[in-house]
C-alpha cells in the first residue's frame, strides 16, 4: 500500500494510493496514519479494505508527511563510502547516530525554510525507514519484520549550526522544514537495499547512489539502534545519504532562497521543495 495524509496545514486526513494513482480516503477506518494504524495488524486491516468502501479524494490536494506523531526521528551519519570520502573523514566502525527535531518534520512539496542566521544550508537525500513493531534488542534477521514501510526522506542541515555553535550537530538538523517525509509511505515490495536515489537542485543532479552501498544495511541499523533505545511504532530512521552534499563541492555550494530542491528514491516518489528565506 501507499499510504498518504493529506489536507491543510492544520488538518489532515489519512488515505491511501490506490493501483490506478487514485488517492482513496481512510478517516472512515484510522483516526490517521500513526502509530497506532502501524502495527501489522492494523496495516493487514487497512489492507482488506474493498477499495469501493473508500471514497475518491478529489485532486490535487496538498500532502503532508505519511506518519504523524512521530516519536523520533533518528538520523545516520557517514552511511555511504562515498559520502564518508567527501566530508573528509574515516568509514565508522559502527553507525553514526544524531536526532533531529520532531517539529523539522514537513510535507514533500512544502518549502524549506532557511533559518534567519541561515547560511550553509545543505541537502541530503535519504531513505525513510517507519517502524511499526516495537522492540528494543532487535536481532539483525529479525530487524527488516519491524518495519511498516518506508518514504523519500531529506535531512537538511545547516552547516554553520552544525559545526561551529558549541558542538551540538542537534542545531543544525533540526530547524523547521528540515526533515520532508514523503510524499507516501510505502507498506510493501521494497527491498531496502536495491533502491536508487537521487536528488537534484535547480535541475542539475548533485546526488545519485544505491542503498546497496550502505555501509551499514537497514536492518544492521535496526538491530544497533535498537541497543541504546527501543523502536516504536511511528519511529522515524533516516538512513544515511550518498555523495554529492553542497558540503563536499568545491568551492562549497549551499541553497539560496529560489532554489528548486527535487529528491527521488526508486518505487517511492518524489519530493519537491521551493526554498525560501525565514519570515
Amino acid at each position: 500500500m501507499r499510504l498518504v495524509r493529506y489536507g491543510n496545514l492544520l488538518s489532515k486526513l489519512p488515505g491511501l494510493i490506490d493501483e490506478t494513482g487514485q488517492m482513496r480516503d481512510l478517516s472512515r477506518t484510522i483516526g490517521d496514519v500513526n502509530g497506532d494504524a502501524l502495527w501489522p495488524d492494523a496495516l493487514d486491516h487497512i489492507a482488506r479494505i474493498p477499495l469501493k468502501d473508500l471514497a475518491p479524494v478529489e485532486q490535487p490536494v496538498r500532502l503532508g508527511p505519511p506518519v504523524a506523531n512521530i516519536g523520533k526521528i533518528i538520523g545516520v551519519g557517514l552511511n555511504y563510502r562515498d559520502h564518508a570520502a567527501e566530508a573528509k573523514m574515516e568509514v565508522p566502525k559502527e553507525p553514526t547516530l544524531f536526532l533531529k527535531a520532531t517539529s523539522a518534520v514537513c510535507g514533500p512539496a512544502d518549502d524549506l525554510v532557511i533559518p534567519r542566521e541561515g547560511k550553509s544550508v545543505d541537502w541530503e537525500v535519504e531513505l525513510g525507514v517507519v517502524i511499526g513493531t516495537p522492540g528494543a534488542y532487535i536481532e539483525e534477521q529479525d530487524a527488516l519484520a519491524h518495519v511498516a514501510g518506508y518514504c523519500v526522506g531529506i535531512d537538511f542541515s545547516e552547516r554553520e549550526f552544525q559545526f561551529n555553535r558549541g558542538g551540538q550537530g542537534f542545531k543544525g538538523k533540526s530547524a523547521d522544514s528540515f526533515a520532508p517525509l514523503g510524499p507516501w509511505l510505502v507498506t510493501e515490495g521494497i527491498d531496502p537495499q536495491a533502491l536508487t536515489l537521487q536528488l537534484s537542485v535547480n535541475g542539475a543532479i548533485r546526488q545519485y547512489g544505491k542503498t546497496s552501498e550502505m555501509i551499514f544495511s537497514v536492518a544492521a541499523l535496526i538491530a544497533y539502534i535498537s541497543k541504546f533505545m527501543s523502536l516504536q511504532p511511528g519511529d522515524v530512521i533516516l538512513t544515511g545519504t550518498p555523495a554529492g552534499v553542497g558540503m563536499g563541492m568545491d568551492p562549497k555550494t549551499y541553497l539560496k532562497a529560489g532554489d528548486l530542491v527535487e529528491a527521488t528514491i526508486e518505487g517511492l516518489g518524489t519530493q519537491t521543495h521551493r526554498v525560501i528565506n525565514a519570515a
